[in-house]
């Protein structure tokens, strides 16, 4: 009774939480729009059609603000993390699997952002083979443009790119002792990926990668939507969330008329180097959801999955991470799930809460 008491109460907070995320962002909207009596008895039948009940509409106003588009199909962003990704996904698992550390034991002989160096649990590995400390500092002394991050936070959040000589980097000349301490343990030192050139166009400075939302289903692989992520100048993160804005792919590989950065910079139409987004044409999309699906077939306890792709010079689709808690792109995308919103939301309500059991 008083364990049940406990996963009530954990509930409550965490749905508290996104919700006041998002009704905070509403408030700093120039353009504020208020549902009508119509709208609100629409997405009031959609939800109750599915689950039985209404949902908060904090979303749908604040989407419908940003973007001009009212879509009963929005999804709330508590119900969305704390009840629809965890019927999904298997939540106890998530910490390990979606351990950046994880992908190239999780998908041998694929496409994976190459790893010089690896901390798990405060243990080094360096080119895969088991290194003490002061090893994984001798063989990082010497480096060229590499990536540094830590392997269980997501939005780009400690994202630093550096290159080392003698032992001395060029992040305010820390030594790599000193930048490893500042880490303390599940990091990573990866190899920057070089990237086509038709993705380096849209930012030089950042890795500008293509995020695809996949939802598994039995052996069929649903492609939920894509966006391009794209860094800012001088940036080299191209997150939403860390300043970078993004734009839905159509079908055909092509970006669409305007991107969103923030939580409230819209109709975004260029980016910092000139060029003009609407129609411009990616290079190897269909290889990058190819790539995507054949790599969902593979993780066998999570259903809702985000991929971050990359795009080679030669044109080969590289995984640079994957998330198995993914938010949603629902200002760029203007739809929680599009067309296939109901579909999964049936399928999934039905599944037990692996971290809210009833």
């Amino acid at each position: 009774m008083f364990e049940k008491l406990k996963r009530k109460l954990a509930k409550k907070r965490e749905m508290k939480k996104w919700e006041v995320r998002i009704t905070k962002n509403f408030k700093d909207l120039k353009n504020r729009r208020k549902l009508t009596k119509e709208q609100i008895k629409e997405v009031d039948d959609f939800y109750i059609s599915m689950i039985g009940r209404k949902v908060p509409l904090y979303c749908h106003e604040y989407f419908y603000s940003r973007t001009g588009v009212f879509t009963k199909e929005y999804i709330p962003n508590n119900f969305y993390h704390c009840e629809l990704v965890p019927r999904a996904n298997v939540h106890k698992l998530q910490g390990a699997f979606g351990d950046k550390n994880m992908c190239d034991f999780l998908f041998p002989g694929e496409n994976i952002a190459h790893s010089i160096l690896k901390n798990m649990n405060g243990y080094y590995f360096f080119e895969g083979q088991p290194v003490s400390e002061e090893e994984a500092v001798r063989l990082c002394g010497n480096l060229e443009k590499v990536i540094i991050k830590p392997s269980r936070e997501s939005h780009g959040s400690g994202v630093q790119m550096f290159s080392s000589k003698d032992g001395i980097t060029d992040i305010k000349g820390k030594t790599v002792p000193q930048l490893f301490k500042e880490y303390k343990q599940n990091f990573l030192v990866q190899e920057w990926v070089r990237q086509h050139e038709k993705m380096a166009a849209l930012n030089p400075t950042s890795v500008n990668t293509i995020r695809v939302l996949s939802y598994r289903s039995g052996m069929e692989v649903l492609i939920i939507y894509s966006v391009v992520r794209i860094g800012r100048s001088g940036a080299i993160v191209d997150n939403q969330c860390a300043g970078g804005i993004s734009t839905t792919i159509s079908k055909d590989g092509k970006l669409g008329k305007e991107a969103f950065g923030g939580y409230t910079e819209d109709n975004i139409v260029k980016t910092d180097t000139g060029i003009t987004l609407d129609g411009y044409q990616l290079p190897s999309y269909d290889k990058a959801i190819e790539f995507v699906k054949r790599l969902h077939l593979k993780l066998p306890f999570f259903n809702i999955v985000g991929w971050d792709v990359a795009i080679q010079e030669d044109g080969a689709p590289v995984l640079i991470e994957f998330n198995t808690n993914p938010g949603l792109s629902q200002s760029a995308f203007k739809s929680g799930m599009g067309e296939y919103t109901e579909r999964i939301i049936r399928e999934l309500w039905p599944r037990p809460n692996t971290w809210f059991p009833d």
